[in-house]
C-alpha cells in the first residue's frame, strides 16, 4: 500500500517570518507548504503547484489578498482550490465580508492558535473532498 501524498498547501503572506511559522505548525503535521511572499508571487505559484489549499493574507503591499482571491476564482484552472483568510483585520465586519460576501471557506483572525488553524484546515479539505465525491 502506497502511503498517501501529504496534503499541498500555498501559503500567501507578506510577513517571510509569519511563513515561516506557519509552515513549521503545518509541516510538523506531515502538510507540504509553500509559502509566496505577497499577491502576485502567490498567484503565480497557485497556478503553478495547483495546491489542494491556500492560506491567504489580506494585506499585502502588492496585491490585495481580495485580488488574489478573485483572480484565484476567477480562473477555472484554480476556481475549485479552497481558500482560508489568515489576517489581522479582525473587526466583526471584515468576518461577515470574508465568510458570507465574498465566500471565502474560513476566516481567521491574527493571532490565533495553531489549534485554530488545524482545526480549520481539517474542516475546509474534508468538506471540498466531500463535495467532490459524485
Amino acid at each position: 500500500m502506497q502511503p498517501k501524498n501529504p496534503t499541498r498547501i500555498v501559503y500567501i503572506e507578506d510577513d517571510v517570518e509569519m511563513i515561516d511559522l506557519v509552515s513549521l505548525i503545518l509541516s510538523r503535521r506531515g502538510f507540504e507548504v509553500k509559502g509566496a511572499h505577497g499577491g502576485r508571487h502567490g498567484l503565480d505559484m497557485v497556478a503553478k503547484e495547483n495546491p489542494d489549499l491556500v492560506l491567504l493574507d489580506l494585506m499585502m503591499p502588492d496585491l490585495d489578498g481580495w485580488d488574489v482571491y478573485q483572480q484565484i476564482k476567477a480562473d477555472e484552472n484554480t476556481r475549485h482550490i479552497p481558500v482560508i483568510v489568515i489576517t489581522a483585520k479582525a473587526q466583526p465586519i471584515d468576518r461577515v465580508l470574508g465568510l458570507h460576501i465574498v465566500k471565502v471557506d474560513d476566516y481567521i483572525s491574527k493571532p490565533f492558535h495553531p489549534q485554530e488553524l488545524l482545526d480549520s484546515i481539517e474542516r475546509v479539505l474534508t468538506k471540498s473532498q466531500t463535495e467532490e465525491q459524485p
